[in-house]
C-alpha cells in the first residue's frame, strides 16, 4: 500500500476492505492504522490524514511481509 504522492485533497483513506486487527501489533492488517486511527479518520482534518499516513509508511518498513 502506498499513498500517492503529493497526497491530493482530500487526503484518500488508507482502507482497502481487508479489515482485521492484528492482535499482536494493535494495527490493521489491511491499512497499517491502529483503532483509534481508523474510529477517527472520518472526523479528522487534512493535517491528521497526512500525518497517519506518513505512520503508515514508517510502519510498513518495519514490517516483515
Amino acid at each position: 500500500m502506498s499513498a500517492p504522492s503529493g497526497l491530493p485533497s482530500p487526503v484518500p483513506s488508507p482502507c482497502i476492505s481487508l479489515c482485521e486487527m492484528a492482535p499482536d501489533t494493535g494495527l490493521c492488517r489491511g491499512c497499517l492504522r491502529t483503532i483509534d486511527e481508523i474510529i477517527n479518520w472520518s472526523s479528522a482534518g487534512e493535517d491528521y490524514k497526512t500525518a497517519v499516513w506518513a505512520e503508515i509508511k514508517r510502519r510498513e518498513q518495519n514490517l516483515d511481509f
